[in-house]
């Protein structure tokens, strides 16, 4: 089993979750963090830390494609282990439906 970051992430990138990581598995893309699926320990104490609710684990229902994209992304966007500030709009954006098809992007963020 693994973590997932899922779509609520997007547009709100909240931090609080890399900070607690024991193994620095969270990767930064330029709205959104992913966790490296290979090496997160399954310890889950980065699910309740996260304001936006997006982190959850691989064996909840309908996760294959965002299990996926996790891994895609980890696998080129920089590490992060340090909280910054999120996005100015990010409360306006927490719970916005369908956030991967309006917003999602590609690009990395700036990692540590």
């Amino acid at each position: 089993m693994t973590y997932v970051v899922t779509d609520n992430c997007i547009k709100c990138k909240y931090m609080d979750c890399v900070v607690v990581c024991p193994v620095d598995c969270f990767y930064e893309g330029e709205n959104m963090l992913v966790i490296h699926p290979d090496e997160c320990i399954d310890c889950g104490v980065c699910e309740p830390e996260c304001p936006a609710e997006a982190i959850f684990p691989d064996t909840a229902a309908r996760l294959a494609p965002w299990l996926a994209l996790n891994a895609e992304y980890a696998a080129t966007w920089p590490n992060i282990t340090v909280k910054r500030a999120p996005p100015p709009d990010a409360a306006d954006l927490d719970g916005v439906p369908d956030k991967r098809q309006r917003y999602f992007s590609p690009l990395p963020g700036d990692g540590d």
